[in-house]
C-alpha cells in the first residue's frame, strides 16, 4: 500500500522551511543554542524539567518559562522528525511529556499560591485533598500531536474545607474544597492556556467534563460517580476509555498518592467496560460519527481544500481511532487484555483476539502512522491546530519530501503521469483513506440490508412494521407466520417499546429470507428451511430483555446466518445457546471453522486475561469464575459448530472436549490456590507461601478422553507427600498439608461447579476416590498407592481396578504424573485368576443392565447387550487379565486401539477385534448424533435395524472373550 518508508526516515528536507521554526530561532536564539547544547536529541521529561529550571533561573516568570520551553521543545521535534528520522511515537511521547511536566508545574504553583490565602484543602479526617488533572483523548493515550489542544477534566477526591490562615489568632480565608479547586482550575487556565507575548503552553478544552460547558469546571469523585450512573452517555464511554491522571505527579504511578488515585480507575473502568458483550454502543458511536462527518462536510462546503482533512474527513485518523475504540468498548468488559489507551498498541491485541484480521491490523497501523506523520508536518508549518493539507505547492512539496518521498522519472503503471513527490503523496493518501473508510464503514454499517432485502421478507414494501402487526405477519410464509403470531401475542412482547418491536420484525424477516433462500442472494447453499426460523424465534423468546444479543444480530448479518444454520442442524445447539447466549459472539470470529482446540493457546490467553484483570484492579474471585466459564463455553461452542458442520469426527470432538477440560482444570487450580492463599483461614494456613502439590486424576469419560457435551468429570485428588512433608517441630494443633488440601479441594470443586451469572463449568464426581464417598476428599499419593496395590486391610475392589484401566493424570502437580502411571501399570500388570475376574466383571455388568432395563423390542445403544458398555467391560477384562504378559495393553489409548492390540496379540480371533472397534465407533457416532438432535438413544424399528451389524460385531466380541458365560 505504501511504497516509501512509513516512519522514522531521515530526509534532506530543510527543517527551517517551517515558519514556526524560523520564528523560534529568531526570537529565542540564545535559549535555543543552550537547549541544543545541553539536551541534544528528542526531549523527554528530564530534559524538559531541566529546561524550565534553566529559564526560571534566568529570572523568567513561571508562565513565561513554560511557554518558551514549549516553543523550544516543538522546534526540536520538527528537526528530530524531519532531519533525524525520529519515530512518530517518540514525537508524540515527547509532546505528551511536555504537557505532563508543564501541567504539574502549573498545578504546584497554583496550589502554593492558594495555600497562602486559604490554607490546604482538607477532608473530614484532616487529610489533604488532591485534585487530579485528567488527560483525555490523545493526551490520555500518550499520543498527543505537536500543535494539539489538550482535553482535560478536573476531579478532586473528597469534599471538605480549607484549613484557613491564622491571622493573629483569628482563622481567616476558609473556603470549601470545591471553591478552592475552582480557583485552581481558573489559575491553570491562565498559566497554561492564555496567550501572552511568549505565546501559550497548550490550548485547554474542558468540554468533556460532566454536563459539558454547562457543568462546573471541577467535580468531586461523588459527583462524577452519580453522573456516570444517571447521566453518562454512550459517547462519553469512548472519551473516558483514554482517560488517565497526568498531574499531580504524586498521584501518578510511583507517586506517594498513587494508591489513593486508584479509586478513580475503579470508578471509570465499569463505566467504560461492561461485563457483557456491549453491541448496543454501535448506535451511539454511529450517531457521534455522523455528527462529525456532517460537521466536516459543512466546513468543507465552498472550501474544497478542507476535504483534505487527514483527521476528520472520510478515511481519516478519527475513523481508525473509532474502529479501535468500538471493538474495545464492545468486548473489553470480558476481555481485559484488549484494553489499552494507545491506538497502535490496541491493534495487535485486537488481532490476537480475532476481532480484526492480522493483515488489516497491520494496514491500519501503517495508515495511522502515515496520517499522523502528515498531520504533524501540516502543523509544523505555522504551529496551527489544523489537519488540512496546505494549498501552497511549496508547502505540499516540503511535506512530501520530509516524509521521504522523492520525485521520480517514471510514474507507476497505474499512474504513469504521477512523478512528483507531491503527486505520489496524494496518491498514497487517497489509497490509505479509502482503505480506512471501507473498514470503518463495514464495521459501523447500520445493520440494514440492501435494497433487495425489503425488511427481511418477500413482498414487504413501504415503511417498517412492528413484529405484532397483522400486516407484517401476513407477509410471512407458513408455518413461520403462525409461530410469529403466537410469539407476538405474548405479554412480554406486547409491552416492548416500538423500537424493540421494529427490531424484532427486522430480525425475524431477515432470518426468514436467509433460511428460505433470498432470490437476491448469491449464496448457492441449500436453504435451511422454516424449522431454522422457528427454532430461532424460540431462542429469541427468553432473550427479549437482553439487548446486547439482539444488537449483535442486528449489526452482524453473517452472525445471524451462522446462527440459523446451527439451529437448523442440531436441536442441542439451541439448548446450549439458551443456556449460554453470550457464545453467539463466537459466530462473528472468522477463525471459527479453522483448526482444532489448542490447549497451550487457551491457557496462554487465560493467563493474559488474568494479568489484565490484575492490571485493572479487577481480579476478584467473581471476575475469574466468570472468565473461566466464558472461555470454556466459547471453546465448547467452537467445537460444537465444527462438529455439526461435519468438520471433525466424534473421536476428535471427544479429544478436544477432554483436552479443554484438562486445560480448564489446570488454570482453575492455579487461580483458586492463589485466592486460597489470600484468605486461607485457620485450616489452610499451610498453603500460604507454598505452591500447590495437588494433582487431579481423571477417570471415566475424561480419563479415556471420550468426554461428550455436558459430561460430568470423574476425578480423584492426590497430593505429593514427599513435597509436603510435615514439620517435625509442629504442635498437635498446627494445620498440616492434608488440612490445607482438604480446604482447597472443596474450594476447587466450588470453582468448577458453582453457577454464576456466566453459567456453570462442570458437574464433579469424586466417588471413585479410595473408599468412595466415605473416604477423604484428598488422599496422599502414598496412601493411594497402598490402597490400589492391596497393601494393608483397606484395599481397592475389582471394579476400582476396572476404572483404573482408563485413568490418567490430567492436571496439577507434574511429579505425580509419572508416579501415578507407575502405580497404575503395577496394578494392571498384576497376574489375576481369569475365571474369578470374569465372574466379578460379569456380575458388575449384570447390575448395570438391571439398572438400565430396556424392552426387548428396543436397543439401548449404551446399555443393551451388544451395546457400548459391553465393549468397555470386555476391554477392561482383557487389560486386567493379560497386561502382565502383554504390557502394550496398559497404555491408555482408548477402546478401539486396545481391541486392535488385543487381536494382534492373539487374544481375539482374527477380525473380531477390528470389527468390534469399528462397531464401537459407529455406536458412538449414532449416540452422539442422537444427543445432538435430542433424540432417544433407545432405538426401535428401522433405527435399531440400522445398528444391528454393529450390535452383532459386539456380540461376537463378547462371545469370544466370555464363551462360557
Amino acid at each position: 500500500m505504501i511504497d516509501f518508508p512509513s516512519d522514522a526516515v531521515k530526509t534532506d528536507a530543510p527543517a527551517d522551511h517551517s515558519r514556526f521554526v524560523q520564528r523560534v530561532r529568531r526570537r529565542y536564539g540564545v535559549e535555543w543554542a543552550h537547549f541544543a547544547q545541553t539536551a541534544p536529541g528528542t526531549p523527554r521529561t528530564v530534559d524538559i524539567q531541566a529546561l524550565i529550571d534553566h529559564l526560571l533561573a534566568q529570572g523568567r516568570e513561571l508562565g513565561s518559562a513554560l511557554r518558551i520551553a514549549r516553543q523550544l521543545v516543538l522546534e526540536r521535534l520538527v528537526c528530530q522528525d524531519v532531519s533525524a528520522g525520529s519515530p512518530m511515537l517518540d514525537i508524540t511521547a515527547s509532546v505528551t511529556e511536555l504537557a505532563e511536566v508543564t501541567l504539574d508545574r502549573a498545578l504546584a504553583a497554583a496550589e502554593a499560591e492558594l495555600d497562602q490565602k486559604h490554607g490546604a484543602p482538607l477532608n473530614d479526617q484532616g487529610q489533604r485533598v488532591d485534585m487530579w488533572v485528567i488527560g483525555m483523548g490523545k493526551l490520555g493515550g500518550r499520543e498527543l500531536n505537536v500543535s494539539s489542544d489538550i482535553d482535560l477534566i478536573y476531579v478532586y477526591e473528597d469534599d471538605g474545607e480549607t484549613a484557613g490562615i491564622n491571622d493573629n489568632g483569628i482563622l481567616r480565608g476558609r473556603i470549601t474544597v470545591h471553591e478552592y479547586f475552582s480557583q485552581i482550575a481558573r489559575r491553570l487556565s491562565t498559566l497554561i492556556g492564555d496567550t501572552t507575548e511568549d505565546g501559550f503552553v497548550f490550548r485547554v478544552d474542558l468540554a468533556l467534563r460532566p454536563n459539558g460547558n454547562s457543568g462546573p469546571s471541577v467535580v468531586s469523585m461523588s459527583m462524577l460517580e452519580e453522573y456516570f450512573l444517571v447521566q453518562g452517555r454512550e459517547w462519553e464511554r469512548f472519551a473516558w476509555l483514554k482517560s488517565r491522571i497526568i498531574a499531580p505527579r504524586r498521584a501518578m504511578p510511583g507517586g506517594e498518592h498513587h494508591t489513593r488515585a486508584l479509586q478513580l480507575r475503579n470508578l471509570v473502568m465499569p463505566f467504560v467496560y461492561r461485563r457483557y458483550l456491549d453491541y448496543g454502543v454501535f448506535e451511539g458511536l454511529r450517531q457521534l460519527h455522523r455528527k462529525i462527518r456532517d460537521e466536516a462536510t459543512r466546513r468543507a462546503a465552498g472550501r474544497p481544500e478542507r476535504a483534505n482533512d487527514v483527521k476528520l474527513a472520510r478515511g481519516g485518523i478519527r475513523e481508525i481511532e473509532f474502529t479501535v475504540q468500538l471493538l474495545q468498548v464492545v468486548r473489553g468488559g470480558q476481555f481485559p487484555e484488549i484494553r489499552t489507551r494507545s491506538t497502535l498498541k490496541a491493534l495487535p491485541r485486537l488481532a490476537a483476539r480475532g476481532l480484526i484480521s492480522s493483515g488489516m491490523a497491520d494496514s491500519l497501523a501503517q495508515a495511522y502512522t502515515l496520517l499522523r506523520r502528515i498531520e504533524h508536518r501540516i502543523q509544523y508549518l505555522d504551529d496551527q491546530q489544523t489537519h488540512t493539507l496546505p494549498t501552497e505547492d511549496r508547502d505540499l512539496e516540503w511535506i512530501a519530501n520530509s516524509l521521504g518521498i522523492q520525485a521520480r522519472e517514471n510514474g507507476s503503471a497505474e499512474r504513469p503521469d504521477c512523478r512528483s513527490a507531491t503527486c505520489q503523496m496524494l496518491d498514497v493518501l487517497c489509497q490509505v483513506r479509502e482503505l480506512v473508510a471501507n473498514e470503518f464503514d463495514s464495521l459501523l454499517h447500520d445493520g440494514r440490508g440492501g435494497s433487495g432485502e425489503k425488511q427481511g421478507c418477500r413482498n414487504c414494501g413501504g415503511p417498517a412494521l412492528p413484529v405484532d402487526s397483522e400486516e407484517f405477519i401476513t407477509k410471512l410464509p407458513e408455518p413461520i407466520a403462525s409461530h410469529v403470531k403466537q410469539f407476538a401475542a405474548q405479554n412480554k412482547v406486547t409491552i416492548l417499546s416500538d423500537a424493540a418491536k421494529l427490531r424484532l420484525a427486522k430480525l425475524i424477516g431477515r432470518a426468514t429470507l436467509i433460511a428460505l433462500g433470498d432470490e437476491t442472494s448469491t449464496d448457492t447453499t441449500r436453504p435451511l428451511g422454516a424449522d431454522a426460523v422457528i427454532h430461532f424465534i424460540d431462542w429469541l423468546n427468553p432473550l427479549l430483555r437482553r439487548d446486547s444479543y439482539l444488537s449483535l444480530l442486528a449489526e452482524r448479518r453473517e452472525v445471524l446466518t451462522r446462527l440459523l444454520r446451527l439451529l437448523g442442524l442440531a436441536k442441542w445447539s439451541m439448548r446450549y445457546l439458551l443456556r449460554h447466549p453470550g457464545v453467539i459472539d463466537e459466530l462473528a470470529d472468522p477463525r471459527l471453522m479453522d483448526g482444532r482446540f489448542d490447549p497451550a493457546a487457551y491457557q496462554r490467553e487465560l493467563e493474559e486475561r488474568h494479568t489484565a484483570w490484575e492490571r485493572a484492579g479487577q481480579a476478584d474471585e467473581e471476575a475469574l469464575l466468570d472468565t473461566l466459564r466464558r472461555a470454556h463455553h466459547a471453546e465448547v461452542f467452537r467445537t460444537l459448530v465444527r462438529d455439526v458442520e461435519g468438520l471433525i469426527t466424534v473421536e476428535q470432538v471427544a479429544d478436544d472436549l477432554s483436552a479443554l477440560a484438562d486445560a480448564t482444570l489446570s488454570v482453575a487450580i492455579q487461580w483458586a490456590w492463589s485466592h486460597l492463599q489470600q484468605r486461607p483461614g485457620k485450616q489452610a494456613q499451610y498453603a500460604v507461601g507454598r505452591p500447590p502439590h495437588l494433582a487431579v486424576i481423571a477417570y471415566g469419560k475424561l480419563g479415556g478422553k471420550e468426554l461428550g457435551y455436558g459430561s460430568d468429570l470423574d476425578v480423584v485428588f492426590l497430593f505429593d507427600e514427599t513435597l509436603d512433608a510435615p514439620d517435625p517441630n509442629a504442635g498437635p494443633d498446627t494445620p498440616t498439608a492434608i488440612d490445607a488440601y482438604l480446604v482447597f479441594a472443596r474450594k476447587l470443586i466450588g470453582w468448577l461447579t458453582l453457577r454464576t451469572a456466566a453459567g456453570e463449568l462442570f458437574d464433579i464426581d469424586t466417588a471413585l476416590r479410595p473408599n468412595g464417598n466415605s473416604g477423604l476428599l484428598v488422599t496422599s499419593f502414598h496412601s493411594f498407592d497402598d490402597y490400589q496395590r492391596q497393601r494393608g486391610s483397606n484395599t481397592a475392589w475389582t471394579w476400582e481396578h476396572q476404572a483404573l484401566t482408563r485413568a490418567r493424570w490430567c492436571a496439577g502437580e507434574p511429579a505425580l504424573d509419572t508416579r501415578f502411571e507407575e502405580t497404575r501399570r503395577a496394578v494392571l500388570s498384576t497376574p489375576r485368576d481369569a475365571t474369578a475376574l470374569a465372574q466379578e466383571v460379569l456380575a458388575m455388568r449384570a447390575k448395570l443392565r438391571e439398572a438400565h432395563a430396556c424392552p426387548a423390542t428396543q436397543f439401548d445403544i449404551k446399555h443393551s447387550h451388544g451395546g457400548m458398555i459391553d465393549v468397555e467391560f470386555t476391554v477392561q477384562y482383557l487389560v486386567l487379565t493379560h497386561s502382565h504378559a502383554h504390557p502394550e495393553l496398559m497404555d491408555n489409548v482408548g477402546n478401539i486401539a486396545l481391541l486392535q492390540r488385543a487381536e494382534q496379540a492373539g487374544l481375539l480371533p482374527a477380525g473380531v477385534g477390528m470389527a468390534a472397534g469399528q462397531a464401537y465407533r459407529e455406536l458412538r457416532r449414532v449416540q452422539h448424533r442422537a444427543r445432538l438432535d435430542e433424540a432417544p438413544t433407545k432405538l426401535e424399528g428401522a433405527a435399531a435395524e440400522a445398528c444391528q451389524p454393529s450390535r452383532d460385531a459386539v456380540l461376537s466380541l463378547w462371545q469370544a472373550v466370555f464363551p462360557e458365560f
